[in-house]
């Protein structure tokens, strides 16, 4: 099984797109052949970041992984009855034929729970049974899960966002009858649902979050029989450079140079908001040792920092020097 493209490059899997770029190239100057000539280990690594960023390094190409994952984990099966699944949770315009045997109106009368599903169950129940039959439930297209990024800014304010949209809708021709029927529908292949794109405007409320989720009624599938699912959108907030969320935990990355980690000082960054703070480091600070500022963070909550070592791209003769001596006395 192929590593996870998330794991690899060092990411969540809420993590925006442009933290994801800012990972892989990050990794991709670390690992590079040309930084380490002759090391089959980096080379190796390289491989790898670079296969994963192919996987969900574009909106495009992360949506059709994350929306194949879900239809995997949905089955809990090897292999993916849904291969026409593409980006933004709609089937690609090919068509809806697998390849591999499966037969396409069953598998989504199962997935769109129509016959076999809860009507069978309910012809099974007891016959001691003396309340009154209930009508079977209504039958409901799946929902669709996608994810949107916008900037902190736009958070605090509320924004509209300009959104691709596919799913499945019911056949114009047909109007979904051909749906198990015996007598296809020639535009639909007797799916009674095609694969149809549209845009549609995203209002973003003012004061969104970080994994935040808006539910879009009946925007997702349609049934050929029942009803559309919805259309869940979850909002991703680029934290910018040097920042990453964890959950809801928004983190600032603060590179210290070795001297102070050791005998303690002070650094000045440059919070979410914009404000220049002052941060103290005590001595014998460790790389990777946090402290938690409140109310600079996202809207006015807390901002945790976390010490990284700063990596200097040149070190001058008098560093040289000094290094030396410290290498001598054993640090």
């Amino acid at each position: 099984m192929a590593d996870d493209p998330y794991h690899v490059l060092g990411v969540s899997k809420d993590a925006t797109d442009a933290e994801i770029k800012r990972a892989y190239r990050k990794l991709a100057r670390q690992h590079h052949p040309d930084r380490n000539p002759d090391d089959a280990a980096a080379e190796e690594r390289f491989k790898a970041i670079q296969a994963a960023y192919d996987q969900i390094g574009t909106a495009a190409a992360r949506k059709e992984y994350d929306q194949q994952r879900r239809i995997e984990e949905m089955f809990a099966r090897g292999s993916n009855p849904f291969s026409g699944f593409s980006g933004g949770g709609g089937f690609r315009t090919g068509g809806f034929s697998s390849g591999q045997g499966f037969d396409f109106s069953d598998i989504l009368n199962q997935f769109m729970g129509g016959r076999g599903g809860a009507e069978a169950q309910f012809q099974q129940q007891p016959r001691q049974q003396t309340r009154p039959p209930q009508p079977p439930p209504v039958q409901r297209g799946p929902d669709i899960e996608a994810g949107i990024d916008i900037t902190l800014e736009q958070a605090l304010n509320g924004t509209k966002i300009e959104f691709g949209h596919r799913r499945l809708r019911i056949c114009e021709r047909c109007e979904g009858t051909s749906f198990n029927s015996r007598k296809p529908c020639s535009k639909c292949s007797g799916k009674g649902v095609e694969s149809r794109s549209s845009t549609i405007t995203v209002r973003v409320p003012s004061g969104a979050q970080h994994g935040q989720q808006l539910r879009l009624k009946k925007m997702g599938h349609e049934h050929p029989q029942g009803e559309p699912g919805d259309l869940l959108i979850n909002i991703r907030l680029d934290a910018e450079e040097g920042r990453r969320w964890e959950g809801s935990r928004l983190i600032q990355e603060v590179a210290v140079p070795y001297s102070t980690l050791m005998l303690g000082g002070a650094v000045r960054i440059r919070t979410p908001a914009g404000k220049r703070v002052q941060i103290e480091v005590a001595e014998g600070t460790r790389i990777g040792d946090r402290r938690r500022l409140a109310g600079h963070g996202h809207d006015g909550g807390p901002l945790d920092i976390e010490f990284i070592l700063a990596e200097p791209e040149q070190v001058s003769k008098k560093q040289k020097e000094a290094l030396d001596r410290l290498r001598d006395s054993g640090l």
